[in-house]
């Protein structure tokens, strides 16, 4: 469980810098945005692995479970520039959330840690 809290943290770090560069370049001519694809490969190897890891090679952690993909599919000006603004702000808020929701079931998980340790005082 850590250590697929941990892949989602890092994914989520890495889908900050790409919103980052994509809202950085919104005036360059030509700049096509880019995107975090990481809940396929989640996806697939949950339905490959179960749930119970019994060997740490079942489920690889880094980022052979994420791929950083550009949107050439789309041009939203006629500089080929195809970043909107609004969805870079969402896709922020959303990641945001995600980050912060990852971050409080880690520090839930290692406060039931602490508890047991310590013997329920």
């Amino acid at each position: 469980m850590y250590n697929l809290l941990k892949a989602a943290l890092d994914v989520s770090s890495v889908r900050k810098s790409v919103i980052s560069d994509n809202l950085a370049n919104i005036n360059t001519k030509n700049f096509k945005r880019s995107d975090v694809k990481f809940e396929a490969f989640l996806n697939s190897a949950i339905e490959r692995v179960p749930f119970k890891a019994t060997n740490e090679k079942h489920i690889k952690l880094g980022n052979e479970y994420y791929e950083v993909v550009q949107d050439r599919g789309t041009t939203m000006r006629s500089d080929g520039n195809n970043v909107d603004l609004d969805i870079e702000k969402a896709n922020q808020a959303a990641n945001t959330l995600m980050y912060n929701a990852l971050i409080s079931t880690l520090n839930s998980r290692f406060q039931m840690f602490s508890n047991v340790v310590r013997g329920g005082r």
